[in-house]
Order: C-alpha cells, then structure tokens, then sequence
C-alpha cells in the first residue's frame, strides 16, 4: 500500500516502559484523528500488551528490549508488541467467576481487556518471540 506508514520503538523490559509505548501509541492516534474515547482504549491495550510482554516474554529482562511497530493505513492502525519469549504465545482469558468471587488472582486481566477493547488480536509465535497484533479502527465496526 502506497498510503501505508510504519512506526517503530524499542522500549527496555522494565516497569515503567510500558508508559512510554502507551504515549507512542496516542500520539500517531491522535494523528489519525481517533476519537478521545477510542485512543483511551488503544493507551489501556498496548500498555497491557507491553506488560505482558515485559513480564511473562522478556522475564523483566531489563537488557532485552520490546519492539513496538505501529502500521497506518487508511483508517486502520495495527500494532504489534513482540517479546523475545520462548515459549508460544496463548490467549487466555480469565476466568471471570473465580475473579469475581475472589477464589482466584485478581491479576490477569490482560488478555480480556486488549482483546474488548481492540477491533482485532491475533497471537503468534515466531523463532524471534511472541507478537500481539491488535488493529483498531478509526471508525469502531459495528
């Protein structure tokens, strides 16, 4: 695609990084004219994304970095937060009941709000890590 731009950040794998992303993230939405509500959306999935990333793929590896790629095109923009774990990529989400009753863990939430939130997620698996791909559409498909 001609009209297609790519943006790219590489973030450490500590606690805070995540932040950095987040704001990334938001300014090419804003770019885009997103809606403040939808970029709201956008902020809460990549930095869960980022997170996980960080925690579950790099192991709060400060050293290993997290790359995030932003791709816009038209009225789409995907992003895509890849680790450097070694193990496959899955997408659990939680399980509500236990949560809510206080049986189970009160973290884990994750998943459940990157894929509420975002349009589409899609969770691979390459010899590189773990990539979450999350498209959000400028225009929320019905």
């Amino acid at each position: 695609m001609s009209d297609e731009q790519k943006f790219e950040l590489h973030v450490p794998s500590k606690e805070g990084a995540e932040k950095i992303a987040m704001d990334f993230a938001a300014t090419v939405a804003k770019s885009m004219a997103f809606p403040a509500d939808r970029i709201e959306d956008l902020k809460t999935a990549v930095a869960e994304a980022c997170m996980n990333a960080i925690e579950h793929g790099n192991k709060s590896d400060a050293a290993t970095r997290v790359g995030i790629r932003l791709t816009v095109a038209g009225d789409r923009l995907q992003i895509a937060v890849q680790d450097r774990g070694t193990g496959p990529a899955q997408m659990r989400n939680p399980d509500l009941e236990s949560r809510i009753a206080g049986e189970a863990e009160a973290r884990g939430w994750g998943i459940f709000l990157i894929t509420n939130l975002m349009d589409e997620v899609k969770f691979e698996s390459n010899e590189q890590g773990n990539v979450i791909k999350m498209i959000i559409y400028l225009d929320k498909p019905q």
